[in-house]
């Protein structure tokens, strides 16, 4: 019975000690530079599009950052069981200072786009490498104080974000907002590199399993073929490519499904017959339908409201702040009420969508507020138990790659959002020297334009709540 005690209970001194101090500090910077990233650059862009032009290329300054960000979450897991966590980490940070920097300097949005993307992969790099890290740096017992510490982390990068932007868009430039960031990626390089100290626990073998660089470059390829038919909204040049981005992403899924060995995704990932599938068409469709909010939100409510950029940057933190709240009081619950925290929270989020094609163009503050982190509440209560119920109910061979393939779909929803959502703005004629009228007609057309993406998802989860929870049927479908 003591050593069942001993081995439950994990004091915070055991942690924050020499030994595995140092590791703590790698993880939670590498969490912090990304994740306080999209909220900065979000607030920044408004100040951004004013100074540098190319609001036609607003949704790319999200895309392109999370493209970067699958690429290297699906090589890190590879990367590292090959070369351990120092080396990856410090070429993941300097990437990212080398992104910011292009950034500071750039003359142009398509510059800027540039930096964003070099952003995204040491950035997607970091975290990924830093959740892998938890595994190698600390023994299993110190796990869940360590992924306590970086949940922590995460809400209030959601807090600090937009506070940092706005001071440097109030005080400075944005700028020195991305050199402000650079210059924290080097200092954590020259950490890796001159001054660390951990101890981590490497691979008797280095794996043989290749990095999927092919199918990753085709799922880069359909996902730009989309969001450039959102630049120059014509006909036949948007249907086209829209056509051609969609049949290079069902490409990408055929060949990924021929690949038994380094398979990105499960079995039949889109099919809304298992559960596997009906949980990525979920997670896709709802990812893809919010990103209204994430990538215009900012400038819609500047030049609608005359909000100043900080004001609206905290419009976006109080998603993840919605979400971190959620997900922190609903952790505990017993596995019976999956099905209804699931039901329960994405139709919040389907609430959020709706809502904010009325709060958006009309406010006030307080309704865009609530209507924003009734999205991030809606994704807190659900996500958790998506990944329980989907684990529990997949084939026994699927389960580790499910675990992988639910966050990386997560996030090509978001670039694919963003893709969406910039030729719906384009389309309805967004200009950052436009009324506040021709604003709000923009504002209506992108959220209208997410519902029936949201209805998809609605559906999808439907479907996914209804299943049985009976193993051995869901192997043989």
């Amino acid at each position: 019975m003591t050593t069942v005690s001993d081995s439950s209970f994990v004091s915070w001194r055991e942690l924050l000690n020499r030994q595995y101090g140092a590791a703590l500090l790698l993880v939670s910077l590498g969490v912090w530079l990304h994740a306080a990233d999209s909220l900065i650059v979000a607030t920044m862009m408004p100040e951004i599009v004013a100074e540098i032009g190319g609001e036609a290329y607003v949704a790319w300054s999200v895309a392109l950052y999370e493209l970067g960000s699958i690429v290297a979450g699906a090589s890190g897991a590879l990367v590292m069981m090959r070369a351990g966590v120092r080396v990856p980490m410090m070429l993941a940070a300097l990437l990212f200072a080398a992104g910011c920097l292009v950034s500071a300097a750039a003359p142009t949005m398509p510059l800027l786009l540039s930096g964003r993307l070099v952003q995204g992969i040491g950035g997607g790099g970091l975290t990924a490498l830093s959740f892998i890290a938890v595994a190698t740096l600390f023994p299993t017992r110190l796990t869940a104080r360590v992924l306590g510490v970086i949940s922590v982390l995460w809400g209030a990068s959601a807090f600090l974000g937009p506070l940092i932007g706005g001071l440097f868009v109030e005080y400075s430039t944005w700028r020195m907002g991305f050199v402000f960031f650079g210059a924290q990626a080097v200092g954590l390089a020259l950490w890796i590199l001159l001054g660390i100290r951990i101890v981590e626990q490497r691979p008797a073998e280095a794996t043989s399993t290749p990095v999927p660089a092919s199918r990753l470059l085709l799922l880069a390829l359909g996902v730009v073929m989309i969001a450039y038919a959102g630049i120059e909204v014509t006909v036949p040049r948007t249907p086209l490519l829209l056509a051609m981005g969609l049949l290079t992403l069902g490409v990408f899924v055929w060949w990924d499904s021929k690949c038994a060995g380094t398979r990105l995704l499960p079995n039949r990932p889109f099919s809304l017959r298992t559960p596997v599938g009906s949980a990525l068409v979920m997670t896709l469709a709802m990812g893809v339908s919010v990103m209204g909010l994430g990538t215009y939100g900012p400038l819609l409510m500047t030049i609608i409201h005359g909000y100043p950029a900080y004001v609206a940057g905290y419009v976006l933190a109080s998603v993840a702040i919605g979400w971190s709240a959620a997900a922190i009081v609903l952790s505990g619950s017993p596995e019976r009420y999956d099905r209804f925290f699931i039901a329960f929270g994405l139709l919040m989020v389907f609430c959020s969508v709706a809502g904010l094609v009325y709060a958006i163009p009309n406010g006030p503050l307080s309704v865009i507020t609530f209507f924003a982190a009734l999205e991030g509440i809606g994704f807190g209560t659900a996500w958790t138990f998506v990944l329980r119920r989907a684990k529990s109910l997949a084939a026994e061979d699927d389960v580790a790659r499910l675990s992988g393939a639910l966050p990386t779909v997560s996030r090509f929803g978001y670039a694919l959002g963003a893709s969406v959502t910039g030729i719906l703005a384009n389309a309805a004629g967004f200009s950052a020297d436009g009324t506040a009228e021709q604003a709000a007609h923009v504002a209506r057309t992108i959220f209208i334009g997410n519902l029936p993406i949201a209805l998809l998802g609605l559906l999808a989860m439907a479907c996914f709540v209804s299943i049985k929870e009976n193993r051995p049927a869901v192997q043989r479908v």
